[in-house]
């Protein structure tokens, strides 16, 4: 290759200066290295040559990468590695031949046929939690979502075979772990401490623990001969090319990344969504006709998905001004090039999913929020468009996570209307795109 183009530079200097401010939100910080450096950078981490990551925020590059030339490209050890050690070895977290595999043997228990069975469990879990909303003051809305989701999830998955108490300890241990990830990756100079102190061997305890209640649930399920249809029993189902079934412990790490990336990004999306109908009562208007007609127009849940055509316009505008998988971190295998610009081997890039979201040369008024976007339905294969990631690695529930979030805003929506609010959305980006203070105010409709 001729003349390569050079990728420009933050320094490890400039980085360092603004490392607080990183810690806490590291948004601001990239986006003014986009603004003043273009659509990619290269970040130095540290005072020597080696440590750097390449940042971009073009769409074409990020096709490249997730799509066009997949193959070369691998996860970062902060899944691989970090986040593995947690949750195991499987879909989330696994590269290359078991990942293949992996995707392979699950990819059936996601097709809309086999989730059309479970919408009575999940729209059974939304009815229970919405009646959690508190009106006629602020209520942090945040929690009852992120309960939602777990619920959804650990009931689609076990339908009626796991109680309350092992319900709320699975959840606890699972955030617990997140948590604990989220300091080692931002301060790694207190890693040291973390392994001193036991606070990781202290998690890596309670993942065990829940590993340990996960296969009592899995054994008694293998031992009764009555079959519920829930994703448990599609797992177990499930066979490998030479008709071997997973073994429990493979099973275990699937599930525990069902919680891990079933809940959160969930919760996230549905407050944000409430959040952005808080600022814009006209489209929650129209969300809200557009429910009351689904209901009189359908006679069962998946006839109502369907015949919501607002609410699915709503969330995809929601997941494109705040993804909760707000970034999407890859390393290079071999020397690769795009567009004249040279990425080498072993190189660690980072896509930012929240600036490609809003682009300014890829989205109209990109900072507004405005459902009827997506109407034509052209916008949803916009190249700059990515709420469940791209590729063989897209998101294998985004069908059941989009199903969910429409059952649960439409309930919330035909029961409760949310008062105007016009102070701005907060954030907290921490391995997800979580909301912050997301505090608003519900009156019975």
């Amino acid at each position: 290759m001729k003349n390569p183009k050079q990728i420009p530079e933050v320094s490890a200097f400039k980085f360092l200066r603004h490392a607080a401010k990183i810690i806490e939100n590291p948004l601001p910080f990239h986006q003014k290295n986009f603004q003043k450096l273009g659509d990619i950078f290269r970040l130095r981490l540290g005072l020597g040559l080696s440590k750097s990551v390449i940042f971009s925020r073009n769409p074409l590059i990020a096709q490249h990468i997730l799509q066009k030339n997949q193959k070369n490209y691998h996860k970062s050890p902060i899944q691989t590695r970090d986040l593995a050690k947690y949750i195991g070895n499987g879909l989330l977290t696994a590269n290359g031949e078991h990942w293949q595999k992996q995707r392979k043997l699950i990819q059936p228990a996601f097709h809309k046929k086999q989730l059309e069975k479970l919408m009575d469990t999940v729209n059974a879990a939304i009815q229970t939690e919405v009646k959690r909303i508190e009106t006629d003051k602020k209520f942090d809305i945040f929690p009852v979502f992120n309960d939602l989701a777990f619920q959804t999830v650990v009931k689609s998955l076990f339908s009626s075979a796991v109680g309350e108490k092992e319900i709320n300890r699975l959840q606890y241990i699972t955030e617990a772990a997140q948590k604990m990830l989220v300091s080692e990756l931002r301060q790694p100079f207190k890693n040291w401490w973390f392994r001193l102190s036991g606070k990781i061997q202290k998690h890596l305890d309670l993942t065990q623990e829940s590993r340990e209640l996960l296969k009592r649930i899995v054994e008694e399920r293998k031992r009764s001969s009555h079959r519920e249809d829930d994703l448990l029993d599609m797992l177990l189902d499930a066979r490998y090319d030479d008709g071997t079934e997973m073994d429990e412990e493979q099973l275990i790490d699937e599930i525990l990344i069902l919680f891990t990336a079933g809940h959160e990004t969930t919760s996230n999306a549905l407050t944000f969504t409430c959040e952005l109908l808080a600022r814009h009562p006209e489209i929650q208007e129209k969300l809200y006709a557009d429910v009351i007609r689904a209901k009189e127009n359908s006679s069962n849940l998946m006839e109502f998905i369907q015949q919501s055509s607002y609410a699915n316009l709503v969330i995809d505008e929601s997941m494109r001004l705040y993804p909760p998988a707000y970034f999407i971190d890859r390393i290079s295998l071999a020397e690769d090039e795009f567009e004249g610009v040279k990425i080498a081997s072993d190189e660690s890039l980072l896509l930012s999913i929240y600036e490609i979201h809003r682009h300014k040369d890829y989205w109209e008024q990109p900072e507004e929020f405005i459902p009827e976007r997506f109407a034509d339905g052209k916008q949803r294969k916009n190249i700059a468009y990515y709420p469940f990631g791209a590729g063989p690695r897209k998101c294998i529930g985004n069908n059941f996570a989009m199903y969910e979030m429409i059952l649960a805003i439409s309930e919330v929506i035909a029961k409760f209307k949310i008062e105007e609010k016009k102070a701005p959305i907060q954030i907290t980006p921490l391995i997800t795109l979580k909301p912050k203070n997301a505090f608003l105010n519900f009156t019975k409709r």
